[in-house]
């Protein structure tokens, strides 16, 4: 678990600084991977990452209403 959450920190900071291909889209395809694995905190915070730095992507859009239906849920 440990080894788990060290790599995709280190995936994390790898989109944040910029060192993959289409960041947007592999920020919401680990924000997806979190929401599955029901890390939600984290999840909300990759989800709100994706919104924040590609405003106007369609990541953004798909990041938006995840968002939306994880704070109407009950």
């Amino acid at each position: 678990m440990t080894a788990t959450r060290f790599l995709l920190g280190a995936l994390y900071c790898g989109l944040l600084l910029g060192c993959s291909g289409d960041k947007a889209k592999e920020l919401l395809e680990t924000a997806e991977f979190e929401e599955r694995q029901m890390n939600l905190p984290h999840a909300k915070q990759l989800y709100d990452d994706v919104v924040r730095l590609y405003p106007s992507s369609k990541q953004a859009e798909i990041a938006r209403a995840r968002l939306a239906q994880m704070n109407t849920s009950p």
